[in-house]
Parts: structure tokens; sequence; C-alpha cells
């Protein structure tokens, strides 16, 4: 139990530092909703995302559409998880979770799973913290028809908008790798596209599943 607490923990520490660290960010994406930029990643040769937006929901209602559950909302807007499963519970706010991803890009990138522990956690401040990174589990080793993609500490910050407690401000830190040999060109325009797609989807969930 404790390796997977210290990857929680450090996952945990990691997003903070993203959060705070604002020097070498590049704009991949912008508009009027949200913001996507990026820059090399430290944890692999690959790169970070950055993504920025306001939801129209409280943090609470974004916490019940992007936490893990067994058949869970998250395998209901998310485009990009075909399933998700709980594989150990480590306590009330970590668990070890196995997310199964479809084909891409036109069949281009095939079906991943990844396996993560992932910890929520709550501040004074009223922000939520969802922290995850990979890790490995013996009743989950890779299984035939998948490739199995690495996560890199990742996750997102919930909070409230000063002023307007029914909207969350979402900042978000993706960094995946898909392994497998794919083109850096390719795996660039995938996340650039489904970063765009997730705050999309999710902003259309915390006012349709989330009563």
């Amino acid at each position: 139990m404790e390796p997977y607490r210290a990857a929680a923990a450090r996952a945990a520490e990691q997003m903070q530092l993203y959060r705070e660290d604002l020097s070498g960010w590049r704009s991949c994406k912008r508009t009027n909703e949200i913001s996507i930029s990026w820059k090399p990643s430290t944890e692999f040769h690959g790169n970070i995302y950055k993504l920025e937006g306001i939801l129209p929901a409280k943090p609470e209602a974004v916490l019940r559409c992007i936490k893990p559950e067994d058949g869970g909302l998250r395998e209901k807007w998310d485009k990009n998880v075909k399933e998700l499963l709980i594989i150990e519970r480590i306590d009330d706010n970590i668990c070890i979770t196995r997310t199964i991803t479809p084909s891409a890009l036109m069949k281009i990138i095939s079906p991943r799973d990844f396996l993560d522990v992932v910890q929520i956690k709550q501040d004074e401040n009223g922000t939520i913290l969802s922290a995850a990174t990979n890790v490995e589990h013996p009743e989950c080793p890779p299984a035939p028809g998948y490739v199995r993609g690495r996560n890199y500490p990742c996750g997102c910050f919930c909070s409230p908008v000063p002023g307007d407690p029914g909207k969350t401000q979402l900042l978000s830190f993706f960094q995946s790798d898909l392994c497998g040999n794919l083109p850096h060109s390719i795996v660039d325009s995938f996340f650039a596209s489904s970063l765009a797609e997730f705050y999309s989807n999710l902003a259309k969930a915390v006012t349709t599943l989330v009563a």
C-alpha cells in the first residue's frame, strides 16, 4: 500500500509545481472558452499539456464527472474513455484504476490501456485536486489487444471562481506516453484536438449529467 500512497503523493506534489510554473509554455489552441498550451515534459520524451477554462458548475459537480468509478459518469461523457475500472481502493481518497481508450484518428492510434494511482483531495480554499500517475499492479498485467500506455503526473485542479460560486476554474495537466511506434506529429495532433474535445464534453456533462 505504501508505494501506491507514495506515488500518489508525488503526483500531487508535481501537480502543484506545474500549477506554479508559468515559464516556457507555448500556446497551441485558444478560444473564447479555453486555452491549451504545451512544453517538453521532464518526465519522458514527449510533451506536457495545460488546459485552462471555466466550467458552468460548482467544483463538487465537476468532481462527480471526473472521479474514478466503475461504470461511472466518466464513461458516459469522455469519448477517450471506453471503460474505467477500479482495480483496488487504497483508502477513501486513493485508488488504482485501469482506463481503456478506444482507437483514434481513424484507427491510426490503436486501443490503449493505462494503469494509474489516483488521489483526490480538497484544500481549505475549496479547490479539489485529482492527481494521477502510472503504476504497476499484480492483478492487472498488460492485456492482449491493447498497447499499455503510461500517464506521468497529471490531473486537474477544480477551483471555485471568486464571486461566482456556481462556476469552476479548471486547470488540467496531461502528459501521456501512448507508447507504440507513433510519429510525434500524430501524437501532437491527437492531443491538441482531444483536449479541446475533453473540455467541451465536460462542460456539457456538468450541466446535463449532474443533478
